[in-house]
């Protein structure tokens, strides 16, 4: 049986993540300054998952350089791993992206990515944990 995060409070969340700015970003929708995330300019092949509940979120063969300062993928891993959100926060109207398992916001997404989807999920680099292939 999978544990159930979408019920843990504030200290849990704390104690788990320790770092002030995955615990803003995760649990209160802030965001990244852009170009300072660690899996901006990151092209290594593997797996990337949600820093709150190791749920499988974007896999490296979906990323991709937008230039926005954020990691950006064009696919999620499977279908039912991201909720999506109506955003109307500082003034304008977009979409956020939530891990479907634990509620951790991850960033946005964007109708302007390439093909084959057309999609950019705009994702802050401290929602993510990456694991490396094995060759």
């Amino acid at each position: 049986m999978s544990e159930d995060f979408k019920n843990k409070d504030e200290k849990f969340w704390r104690e788990k993540l320790g770092d002030e700015l995955t615990y803003l970003v995760t649990r209160e929708a802030h965001t990244e300054r852009p170009y300072t995330g660690k899996y901006d300019k990151f092209y290594e092949t593997g797996e990337y998952y949600c820093v709150c509940c190791d749920q499988h979120l974007f896999t490296s063969q979906h990323k991709f350089d937008s230039g926005c300062g954020w990691p950006a993928f064009f696919n999620k891993a499977s279908e039912d791993v991201i909720k999506y959100i109506e955003d109307n926060s500082h003034g304008m109207t977009r979409t956020e992206v939530v891990c479907s398992k634990c509620d951790a916001h991850l960033g946005h997404v964007f109708n302007d990515g390439p093909p084959p989807t057309g999609i950019r999920y705009c994702i802050n680099s401290v929602c993510l944990r990456f694991e490396e292939s094995k060759k």
